[in-house]
Order: structure tokens, then sequence, then C-alpha cells
């Protein structure tokens, strides 16, 4: 069997690749850090290590400043830590097909199974999907993607709603895959795809979820000004369903998140106000809809919690951040998702290395756990693993938890 973590390449750390790409570029530190919005001394600090990335949109600016992408920066994709993970980045080359062979109005020359089966088989996938098993969700992730937009052309009409958001469904975990991986341009594509199906269909709610995680691909490639137009066209369309509704209430928690986005978008501009206004206006419906999960994305106050520390890193008030969200002991277990769960306690290991002090022993312990929840997502996480480089670079002694860590992420 092969000894995945023997033969991992290990990327260079992020501030030697921005150090090697300015200098390709020809650009200086002042000119560079200009571009980026940060100052010189900090810029430098961060091309030797001596300040770590604790922020996904100084990474877009820093792409941004250095014409090249985040993956430039990032070395993504990795490769594979564990035979999970090598199983999930195999279901890439179906995914890519699916999506390549057949428009979204062109038939598959394919005979699909019985709706009912794949429709029963796309929430499977999107429940692995949520629990962060994306060697699970992947199998076979091609032949569904093209049976069910097989169906969205040839069944029948009233057969069609359950064809659409089925297909919808698979595209946001084929892009779930893709992400994880490293692709984020193909996941762009699948979530594109998903909006394309949504389109067709009267389903409102199907097409805010659409239009929201296509919004959240495009934030991976810092395409911001993309992310807001969507995002405003999004909650436009939704503004007249918002009316409450007792047995669908699917738009608001699609508004929410919507929302939310515009949130974190916000924050990695460093427009604080509007970062809190949006958040504000997410945590309001979050209080009319209670804790759902319509597509299994978990919209309630419970979720707003966690988005809320995550943005409060992003405006590098990690500090504060961190306190609130002890206090508020979001009980994110009763969302029964490991990918949220994951989220919090790597948020909350960033937060605390952002606070500054001697908080390390803390950062091992939510990095720890995040890492007992979903090692598949957050083993491949470029600010994961620049933390857990971090962590190694300045411990004054060895700690066995931190060498697990660093064995586990195939680091250092």
């Amino acid at each position: 069997m092969t000894n995945f973590m023997t033969s991992v390449q290990e990327p260079a750390q992020l501030g030697a690749r921005v150090r090697m790409i300015r200098r390709r570029r020809g650009l200086g530190l002042d000119t560079a850090a200009g571009l980026a919005g940060i100052s010189k001394s900090y810029l430098s600090l961060l091309e030797t290590g001596k300040r770590q990335f604790d922020r996904r949109g100084l990474l877009e600016d820093l792409a941004t400043a250095l014409s090249c992408s985040v993956a430039d920066i990032t070395g993504q994709p990795y490769s594979p830590v564990d035979r999970d993970s090598a199983d999930a980045l195999s279901a890439l080359p179906a995914i890519r097909l699916a999506l390549i062979e057949y428009g979204p109005d062109e038939l598959p020359d394919v005979r699909p199974r019985p709706l009912d089966e794949l429709v029963e088989w796309a929430d499977r996938a999107n429940e692995y999907r949520d629990q962060t098993r994306y060697s699970l969700a992947g199998r076979g992730i091609g032949e569904l993607l093209t049976e069910l937009h097989a169906h969205t052309l040839t069944s029948p009409a009233a057969d069609r709603p359950r064809a659409f958001r089925a297909a919808a469904t698979t595209c946001v975990v084929a892009g779930a895959i893709a992400r994880n991986a490293g692709h984020i341009d193909l996941s762009v594509s699948a979530a594109r795809r998903g909006y394309d199906f949504a389109q067709r269909s009267e389903d409102l709610g199907l097409q805010g979820f659409s239009r929201w995680y296509w919004a959240q691909g495009l934030m991976r490639l810092a395409a911001r000004r993309r992310v807001a137009s969507v995002l405003a066209d999004g909650l436009n369309e939704l503004s007249p369903t918002l009316k409450l509704s007792a047995d669908d209430t699917m738009p608001v928690e699609m508004a929410g998140l919507m929302h939310l986005t515009n949130a974190q978008a916000a924050a990695r501009d460093r427009r604080a106000d509007d970062a809190h206004r949006h958040l504000a206006e997410a945590a309001a419906l979050a209080e009319r809809t209670g804790d759902r999960n319509a597509m299994r994305l978990h919209f309630g106050p419970t979720n707003v919690a966690l988005w809320r520390l995550a943005i409060g890193i992003e405006l590098s008030e990690g500090g504060r951040a961190y306190e609130e969200t002890i206090r508020a002991n979001p009980d994110v277990t009763a969302l029964g998702s490991s990918n949220r769960a994951c989220s919090l306690h790597l948020d909350l290991a960033r937060a605390v290395m952002q606070d500054g002090g001697d908080r390390d022993a803390e950062a091992i312990r939510h990095l720890d756990m995040a890492d007992r929840i979903a090692p598949q997502r957050i083993r491949v996480d470029p600010l994961a693993r620049e933390l857990v480089s971090t962590l190694n670079s300045r411990a004054r002694r060895r700690v066995w938890e931190l060498d697990s860590l660093r064995n586990r992420f195939g680091v250092g």
C-alpha cells in the first residue's frame, strides 16, 4: 500500500512563495505592498515567515497585487496525505467530463436510472459532503450528474422539479469535492452548471440556493465584484418571497446565506460597517427561521454565530470574536454537521493566534479537534497548514500533540 505520508511534496511556505512570485514579477516591496493595501514592513514579515497569513482576504489581496491566482501562492492542489483524500481526488476526471461533454441544453446519450433512485443518491451524496466524507460523496458522481441531466430534459413535467433540485444538489457536491482538492476553477464550473439547472426550474428557493453557491465559488477566485453582482441580483429576486412560510422557509434561508456571504466579502475588503450590516440582516432572518437545514446548509442562529467568528477574523478582530463565541457557546453538535463543527474549531484556532500572546496550546487543541472531526477537509486547507507550520516553527520544545498534527498534515 502506498505510504501517502512519506510521498507528500510539501509546498513552500506561503511567505516564501509570495516573495518568489514578487521577485519574478520584478516588483519591489514598496510597490507590491502598496498594491495589496498593506505596509512594506508587514509584507516583509509575511515573506520571511515572521508573521502568519491569518486572513483569506489577505491571500486574495496579494494574489491581485502580484497578478497571480490564490493557488499560485498556496501551492494548491496538494498531494493527498491519506487514502481517503486520494480516493476523493480520483472523482475529478469524471466530474470534469460530465460538465464538459454536454451543455445545459444538450441531452446526454445515456439511459438514466429511475429518478427516485437518483434523487435518493443525490441526497446521500450531499449528506456525505456535509460530513466531509468526500471520498464517499465522489463515488460515481459523474454518472449521477449525467443521468440527472438527462432527467431534467426528458422527465414528465410533474417530475421535473425533483430532477432540477437533485441535479443542482449534485453540482454542489461535485463542486465541494473539487474545491476541497484545490481545483477551484472546476468547482466554479460545477456551481455554474447547478445555477443553469436551477434557472430552468420555477423553484425560487432553489434558484437562490444555486446563485448563492455560485457566489461562494467566485469568492474563492477573488472575483469580488462579480460576487457582489451575483448576490445583489439574488437578493432582489428573493425579496418578494421573504414573507415567512411555515411550510417553506428555503427562500428566507437562502437570503440569509447571501447576506452572510456579502458580510464575508465586505470583511475581506476591510469594509467593517458593511460587514456588520449584512451580519445583522442575516441574524434577523435567522431569528425568524430558527435553525433550519434546507439543502443541508444549516442556516439559523447557530450558523450565523459561526460565520460571525470567521468574519471577525477577516476584520482582524480575532481576539474579540473568540471571546464572544466562547461566551455564546453555540451548540454546533446540534447541527449534526462535521463540516460546520470543523469550521468552528479551525476558526477558533485562527482567532487565538491572531489575538497574539502565549495561546499556542489553545490553538493546537482546536486544530486537533478540527482534524479529528473532518480530516479530509482541514488537511488541505492552506491556512490550516500555515497555522501548523507557524506553531511548529515557534515551539520552544517538542510537544507530542503538535508533532502529531504535523505528521497528520504532512507539514514540516
